[in-house]
Formats: structure tokens, sequence, C-alpha cells
């Protein structure tokens, strides 16, 4: 099952909307997927869960099990300050080292209100996936100007759709 983890802990982000759509094109291709939602880690989880605390933290030590299961990964991130969610980098930095992400594989998509389409934030976190051993897919999408691309909560733009149809095709062979 491929784990699609959304990179925000933002409620109703626009990256939820991104996720889920992308699991409906991981379904009309065939492929089982679940989203994990970083909203969903526990509130105290930097205290409780990390370093000296790793593994007395039973919610995210679920949340962590269900990370560890996967083999192949989508991670739909948004644009934060020129980067990634600071969210992300902290659960990232709560899974086990490396075990976690080694010799998995994964894709990227990146999104912005802006026009950069979150690419720095997907070459910070890919230098990240590198360093722990995990795969990263070359394309890797960057969906400018979001909020202009979409209608009624859907992505709408043709481009980006397409973009987004090959790269799940080309994570179903990798």
């Amino acid at each position: 099952m491929i784990k699609i983890i959304l990179g925000t802990n933002r409620k109703n982000s626009v990256s939820k909307l991104i996720a889920q759509q992308y699991q409906q094109i991981l379904k009309e291709k065939g492929a089982d997927s679940e989203i994990l939602e970083l909203e969903d880690l526990p509130a105290d989880f930097i205290e409780t869960a990390l370093y000296e605390n790793n593994g007395k933290n039973e919610a995210f030590n679920e949340f962590h099990k269900r990370v560890s299961e996967g083999k192949k990964f989508v991670f739909i991130v948004p644009e934060y300050n020129g980067s990634f969610p600071g969210i992300l980098k902290t659960f990232i930095d709560g899974m086990t080292y490396p075990n976690n992400f080694r010799n998995k594989k994964a894709a990227l998509v990146g999104l912005s209100s802006g026009i950069g389409g979150g690419g720095i934030a997907l070459s910070h976190l890919t230098d990240i996936f590198h360093y722990l051993g995990m795969h990263v897919l070359a394309l890797k999408p960057k969906l400018a100007k979001i909020e202009q691309n979409m209608s009624d909560n859907l992505l709408t733009n043709k481009l980006y759709l397409e973009l987004l149809h090959t790269q799940a095709e080309m994570l179903l062979e990798f």
C-alpha cells in the first residue's frame, strides 16, 4: 500500500485536497493507498516521543508503525517560507533512523500560492531523503499558484493533472 503523507498539520489545507485527488488517481490505476495526516500526530509528540522519549508515546508509536509499513510514499509538500513545513521535518526526525526510509521509494509533489510551486522545498526534502537512503522519483511536479488552478476543491489545471498522472504511473513502476 502506498502511503500518502500530507506534509502539513494545517487543518482544511489545500494540501489535503491534493492528497485526496492523488489518492483517487492511484485508485484509478489500481493501487491502494492510505493518507497519513500530520495533523493526526499527538499534539505533544515533540516532548513525548522524540530523542530520549523514543517509543514512549503510544499514539505516536501507532503513527510510526503505519509509516514503517510503507514501501512507497507520496509526499504532498506545501511551501512554507521558502521551504517545507517544520512539522514535516520534526515528523521525519521522529522516525527510526535510518530504517524507516532506507531503500524505500518516494514521489514528491510541491505546491505553493506563489510562482515557485514549492521547488526549493522539494530540493531541501530530496536532500534529506537521499541522506536517509530513500530513493526519490525524478519527476517532482511543482504546482504553482495552486488556488488559481483549483475549482470546487479540485485541481483543474490540465498540465498539473497530467503531471500527477504521469508521476503516479512512474511511482507504480518504480
